[in-house]
């Protein structure tokens, strides 16, 4: 190995934990430094390597192509190192799997599916870490995550994306089966349950009539939730329509809890995007839990 290509290697648990959380300030404290301490660290490395490794705009940082690519070798590198070394201090082993899920998918999604996994790789322990934080904050490493496409994934390495459908959803005894479906216009007649958030990571009320090629109706009611399973148990109260998105709903359907209200539907072809962590270096098994999981995504696109 040629040393003196390697950079200052006190400098890079800094990077990697800014490149992995998209922000300095989370960085430092993680590692118990001060914001300005990673600053330099940081603005050290990219000297040493001649090229920026993030771009600083209005007083948040974001990675460039060179530093989200740096930033998962660095991520790798630093968790194989992690574990040997707890290997080596005889400490647990840390068998299985982490699968970072949004709480509102591993609970109507990934759990009701989970035991197909487990009876193809019997052997194989997953632990799903649920959240409504977008993978830059996760607690704790992972191997695998799903998140919706666009939020932000800091140095995670993109394995896969799937599509899904959005839709509005209600609780059957909210609109009469006869007037099913809905024209567009005749879903603003009921109260509309919104999952609003900053940044509004997900389509809203407002962006889907536009999709479906429709105003917002005009004297439209809609509650704002800061989570969507509270939405989804809203709308299977009663209380109003929600948007659903197919992998979502489907099981709340079968059940007969929910209905879908319209034929309309919003088809995005990438709304669903699955990572591969740096959490350790059993490739095998987070192959086989990539594999199972593009198989479960793609047997419920619409044909």
């Amino acid at each position: 190995m040629e040393r003196r290509t390697l950079p200052p290697l006190s400098r890079l648990p800094a990077f990697e934990a800014a490149a992995r959380h998209e922000s300095f300030t989370y960085a430092a404290e993680e590692l118990g430094l001060t914001q300005t301490a990673v600053t330099k660290q940081i603005a050290a490395l990219e000297a040493d390597l001649g090229l920026r490794l993030f771009e600083r705009r209005n007083r948040a940082v974001f990675l460039t192509e060179a530093g989200r690519a740096f930033g998962r070798v660095v991520g790798a590198a630093l968790a194989d190192i992690a574990a040997e070394t707890t290997r080596l201090r005889g400490g647990p082993s840390g068998k299985g799997l982490v699968l970072h899920c949004q709480l509102c998918e591993a609970f109507y999604w990934l759990m009701p599916r989970l035991a197909g996994f487990h009876e193809r790789h019997p052997g194989l322990e997953v632990r799903v870490v649920s959240a409504l934080v977008p993978l830059t904050a996760a607690p704790e490493p992972f191997d695998v995550a799903i998140q919706t496409t666009g939020r932000a994934s800091g140095s995670a390495r993109l394995a896969f994306t799937a599509s899904d459908e959005i839709f509005p959803v209600a609780a059957p005894c909210l609109v009469p089966s006869g007037e099913i479906p809905l024209p567009v216009a005749g879903v603003a007649r009921y109260p509309l349950l919104s999952h609003q958030v900053l940044p509004q990571d997900w389509m809203d009320w407002p962006d889907w009539f536009e999709a479906v090629g429709h105003p917002v109706p005009k004297g439209a009611r809609i509650t704002g939730f800061d989570s969507f399973p509270l939405v989804l148990q809203a709308a299977v109260a009663g209380q109003g329509i929600a948007l659903g998105w197919r992998n979502t709903v489907s099981g709340l359907i079968a059940d007969g809890k929910l209905v879908r209200l319209c034929d309309e539907a919003v088809f995005r072809p990438t709304e669903i995007s699955v990572f591969r962590g740096a959490r350790r270096g059993n490739h095998a098994e987070t192959d086989a839990l990539l594999s199972w999981l593009d198989e479960e995504l793609a047997e419920r696109q619409p044909g």
